[in-house]
């Protein structure tokens, strides 16, 4: 197969001129001539001109191409390989932006149109997520959000009331509120402490997404950042750096049945070495153990934590009372 100058060009969206400058500069020599003086290329020139397009597309100016091809250091096969990947790089970012407006359209357009105010605040929050998550990560971020929003919103609530208070952050109740806090956002990140850690940076870092649509305002946030630090603190004195992300999230409801039936069990004067006791304390080893994730020597540590700093237990759904005569009941469960 031999083609003149022209149909290469046009087979190929060139233009003449580019072929020609080609040609003079070294970098693709037609293999032929016609008897009337044309340029004429055949496969291995189409090949060639192939592999130029490809190491131009990836960004080679011409100089660096010519020796690349003449030296053999990229076959074509190589080349074409790059070309994919490069190709497919591309698509992920597109598929990524896709995404991410997929995401502005649904929530910005929710039974109203939109405002330009809206969509530029939106646009430059959507900025900013970008700079700490995927499309598919904020995208599961903000469906599990929708679970939790009316949770959410009341211990905004909560805390803003106790900061007009002048609460501190070494109080039965700012713990209360803290482990109100440090719950719900491992059941909006579903555990993943990668998020947890990623979400908190933005927050440091981005006062544009301080505040808006549920988001924490800077004073309570810098309020939480300082109960977050006291309580880690605390927790570190009862468990290793290893514990702290491996609990598992576990809904307190499920726990509160635990402490009723504890209670109702003391009220009644029933033995912890009775079979009611053991088995109650057969349930909550199950729930420590699903929120332990099977770590057994978690789950051991998370047996007595009453036994630690008295505001760790803050807020927990099973009281000092109830956990003793538990433990109690354990060796018999």
């Amino acid at each position: 197969m031999q083609l003149k100058v022209g149909e290469l060009a046009r087979s190929t969206g060139l233009t003449v001129r580019t072929l020609h400058h080609y040609d003079e500069i070294g970098l693709l020599k037609p293999s032929g001539r016609s008897e009337s003086g044309y340029r004429m290329y055949g496969e291995a020139d189409v090949a060639r001109l192939h592999a130029i397009q490809a190491l131009r597309y990836l960004g080679l100016p011409l100089a660096e191409i010519a020796p690349l091809l003449d030296g053999g250091n990229a076959s074509i096969e190589a080349i074409l390989e790059q070309q994919m990947r490069a190709l497919q790089q591309q698509i992920r970012q597109a598929t990524e932006l896709h995404d991410r407006l997929s995401l502005l359209h649904a929530g910005l357009l929710k039974g109203r149109a939109p405002e330009v105010g809206e969509w530029v605040r939106s646009l430059a929050l959507m900025a900013t997520y970008g700079k700490y998550f995927t499309a598919g990560e904020l995208k599961q971020i903000l469906v599990a959000y929708a679970r939790i929003e009316r949770e959410w919103l009341l211990l905004l609530d909560d805390v803003r009331a106790y900061l007009q208070g002048g609460g501190t952050i070494e109080t039965e109740q700012a713990q209360v509120l803290t482990r109100r806090w440090m719950g719900l956002m491992v059941q909006w990140m579903d555990g993943d402490f990668s998020l947890m850690e990623r979400w908190g940076a933005m927050y440091r870092s981005e006062p544009s997404a301080h505040g808006i649509r549920g988001a924490p305002s800077t004073e309570v946030m810098e309020f939480m950042e300082r109960a977050l630090a006291f309580r880690v603190g605390l927790l570190r004195q009862h468990f290793e750096e290893r514990h702290l992300k491996g609990f598992r999230p576990v809904p307190d409801a499920d726990y509160e049945t635990i402490e009723l039936a504890g209670r109702s069990l003391l009220k009644a004067g029933k033995p912890a070495t009775g079979a009611a006791a053991r088995a109650l304390a057969r349930r909550w080893l199950a729930l420590l153990d699903q929120a332990a994730g099977g770590d057994a020597d978690l789950r051991a540590r998370m047996q007595t934590l009453h036994t630690a700093h008295p505001l760790l237990l803050a807020g927990s759904p099973v009281s000092r009372e109830v956990r003793e005569f538990l433990l109690q009941a354990t060796s018999g469960a």
